[in-house]
């Protein structure tokens, strides 16, 4: 009996430890891959800078940077189109089909808020009127914070072009930001609106 149990401790230790070890990676690992795919996004955006405006943006590649101040003054994530899980590993994701930056529409991002350098681990922290910074290739767009929401994964009208408002045409640019709710859960949905401010476009 005792060789018994002694074998169950040990074991129970040893489970204990790989669980541990693979918290930890979810929590830092994955930004380590994360922040080495962000250098490459972060490059191609830089070598582009000032071109054309672009249409349709392949999935993968990187769509614009991503500034909140409210968030600190190194806050950077270069988003990247597309917001399936190999997409999100990279970043922030742009929903595809909605609006671009500066377009007519909704801007939809949505993002990681615990693992993959949790980009938007603190968005909850938002308040009305603080500034969305997006670089895109061809100008500067400045959206302001509108409010904040909680609602149920399968609460699509968040994205519609009209934020909540599914069946009106838009006649403005909007900003929506999602990601998971509470911290380590997904069983809601955390989401940050805005509208477009500012546009400053690039000199050649």
């Amino acid at each position: 009996m005792r060789t018994l149990l002694r074998s169950v401790g040990e074991l129970t230790i040893t489970a204990g430890l790989i669980l541990m070890l693979f918290c930890a990676y979810l929590l830092w690992g994955t930004g380590v891959y994360t922040e080495s795919q962000q250098v490459v996004l972060q490059k191609e955006l830089a070598e582009e800078q000032g071109a054309q405006k672009l249409g349709k943006i392949e999935l993968g590649r990187a769509v614009a940077m991503l500034r909140i101040p409210r968030l600190g003054r190194d806050y950077k994530y270069a988003v990247v189109e597309g917001v399936d899980a190999e997409h999100l590993k990279k970043g922030p994701g742009h929903y595809p089909g909605s609006a671009l930056p500066g377009q007519i529409g909704n801007f939809v991002i949505s993002g990681h808020r615990t693992t993959y350098a949790a980009p938007f681990n603190e968005i909850d922290k938002l308040q009305r009127d603080d500034e969305i910074i997006v670089d895109a290739r061809e100008a500067r767009y400045t959206y302001r914070v509108t409010a904040q929401n909680i609602v149920d994964p399968s609460e699509i009208s968040a994205i519609a072009p009209v934020p909540g408002k599914p069946d009106t045409k838009p006649i403005r640019a909007y900003i929506t930001l999602s990601t998971c709710h509470p911290e380590y859960s997904a069983a809601e949905r955390l989401i940050v609106y805005g509208v477009l401010e500012k546009t400053e476009p690039r000199k050649d």
